[in-house]
C-alpha cells in the first residue's frame, strides 16, 4: 500500500538521491565545478533538503511511502518565490562545488506551482505512483491558491513527456535549462 504524505527533515538523504535521479547524472555534473563529481553533489543537495529555505526542502515535498520506505518524491514551489528560494542553491555550490550559477536562467514564474522533481525509484516505476504524485501536487497548487502546475521536460525523455502528457500537461513553450533543451508544459 502506498501512501502520500509530507515529507520529513531526516528524509533528506532519500529525498535527495531521487531529486538526483530526476535531474540525471549529466545534468548534476553540469552543476558541479572542477574536480567535484556526483557524492559532492548528492552532499550539497542533502544538506539543501534538509533546510527551510531551499527550493529543494524537505517542506517543499511530498513523499510515496511503500510502509517505512520512500520510494517516490514530488518536489514543488511557488514559481514566484524562484529567486528566493533558489539564492540556498547558488551559495551551497560556490561553497561546495567551486561554480558560480547566479545567472541562471529561471525555469518557472509566478502564477504557477513549480513542479522541480518527480521520481519513483526503479523497482515501483509503472504502478502508478507518479500520477499520485502528480494528483497529490495539482492539489497543492489549489491549496496554494495557484491557477496552474508547471514543470520542464527534458526533449530526450519522451516516456517523461509521455506521462505528463497521460495525466493532462499541455506543451507552453522551449526553454534551456541544466544544459538540456527542455520543453515547458502547464496542466
Amino acid at each position: 500500500m502506498i501512501h502520500i504524505s509530507t515529507a520529513l527533515r531526516e528524509q533528506a538523504d532519500d529525498i535527495a538521491q531521487l531529486i538526483m535521479t530526476a535531474m540525471t547524472d549529466e545534468c548534476c555534473l553540469h552543476f558541479c565545478g572542477e574536480g567535484h563529481g556526483l557524492a559532492d553533489f548528492r552532499r550539497m543537495m542533502s544538506e539543501l533538503v534538509a533546510r527551510e529555505d531551499s527550493q529543494y526542502s524537505y517542506r517543499n515535498t511530498l513523499v510515496a511511502m511503500a510502509g517505512e520506505r520512500l520510494v517516490g518524491i514530488a518536489v514543488s514551489y511557488d514559481g514566484g518565490r524562484l529567486h528566493e528560494l533558489r539564492q540556498a542553491f547558488v551559495t551551497a555550490a560556490r561553497e561546495h562545488l567551486g561554480k558560480d550559477h547566479s545567472g541562471m536562467a529561471d525555469e518557472t514564474q509566478a502564477g504557477e506551482l513549480y513542479l522541480d522533481s518527480l521520481a519513483v525509484i526503479p523497482e515501483y516505476r509503472r504502478q502508478g505512483i507518479a500520477q499520485r504524485l502528480i494528483s497529490a501536487t495539482k492539489e497543492k497548487a489549489t491549496a496554494m491558491g495557484l491557477p496552474c502546475l508547471g514543470l520542464l521536460v527534458d526533449k530526450g525523455n519522451p516516456p517523461g513527456e509521455a506521462l505528463y502528457a497521460a495525466t493532462g500537461f499541455r506543451y507552453a513553450g522551449d526553454c534551456r535549462w541544466g544544459g538540456h533543451e527542455m520543453r515547458h508544459l502547464v496542466l
